[in-house]
């Protein structure tokens, strides 16, 4: 089935990745399809787990374009993905918003990590980002999301994003973000980013939570962990680069996971 078109106005891509345990004490894949800006790799996993890489290999998304992610996680299976290289939203011919979509369930015992590199909003891009979540009751959830605004030097492009997780059916985070022009006012105050040109996330989901909830509290000056009306946890930072915040990620995983 052909995973790319090109339509008036910008390109349409879509990528699934299906993981399954293989009743072998591992996990198979058996469905790891994607094309273009969207092309999916298997990579060398480890222990009974297996790795997928997002590789693109077209520019994008640009003005007009609309990717989209899916990864199914069954019972038993373990999956993690990331990509090769950063995201960059760009300016196109087309004045229309990009969209990209990242849909990712994880059934009853599954477990995934999804661990993309950063998404680099562009002077005078256009990008829309939900990615939205369900997870089993006794599912287990690593999710980083990170997003330079701008490159160096540059103002950053429109950007909005929303997080939508939900546990045993239960919505536990329902979260938006808009940067750069067009964003409500106050977007860059210090209210929200004070300044800072990296945001991320981290949504951790695991049962234990449920008997042990993580507690809230402060990791240095620019990041936060809150936890959720479930078994899960959010941790929140921003910082001045994507070397400084992936490092404040990194150090907030170790703590909660």
């Amino acid at each position: 089935m052909d995973r790319v078109t090109t339509a008036t106005g910008g390109v349409r891509a879509h990528a699934r990745i299906v993981a399954r345990d293989d009743g072998r004490g591992g996990t198979s894949l058996p469905v790891l399809d994607g094309g273009g800006p969207l092309a999916v790799r298997r990579t060398r996993g480890s222990g009974d787990g297996a790795r997928v890489a997002l590789v693109g290999a077209m520019s994008g998304p640009l003005g007009g374009d609309h990717f989209t992610v899916e990864a199914d996680v069954e019972e038993g299976a373990r999956l993690s993905v990331g990509s090769a290289a950063a995201t960059i939203a760009l300016p196109g011919q087309s004045k229309g918003e990009a969209r990209y979509d990242v849909r990712l369930s994880v059934a009853d015992g599954g477990e995934l990590q999804w661990l993309p590199e950063q998404l680099i909003s562009a002077r005078g891009s256009d990008l829309r980002v939900t990615t939205h979540v369900e997870v089993g009751a006794a599912g287990r959830l690593v999710l980083r999301e990170e997003q330079v605004l701008g490159r160096v030097g540059e103002e950053p492009g429109r950007l909005g994003s929303r997080i939508r997780v939900r546990v045993a059916g239960r919505t536990v985070l329902d979260q938006e973000l808009a940067c750069g022009p067009g964003a409500p006012g106050g977007w860059d105050g210090p209210a929200a980013l004070g300044g800072f040109r990296a945001v991320g996330q981290l949504v951790v989901v695991r049962p234990e939570f449920a008997e042990r909830p993580m507690a809230a509290r402060t990791l240095g000056e620019s990041a936060a962990v809150l936890p959720l009306a479930g078994p899960a946890v959010l941790v929140s930072a921003v910082a001045a680069d994507a070397l400084r915040l992936r490092g404040l990620l990194d150090e907030a995983l170790d703590a909660v996971a």
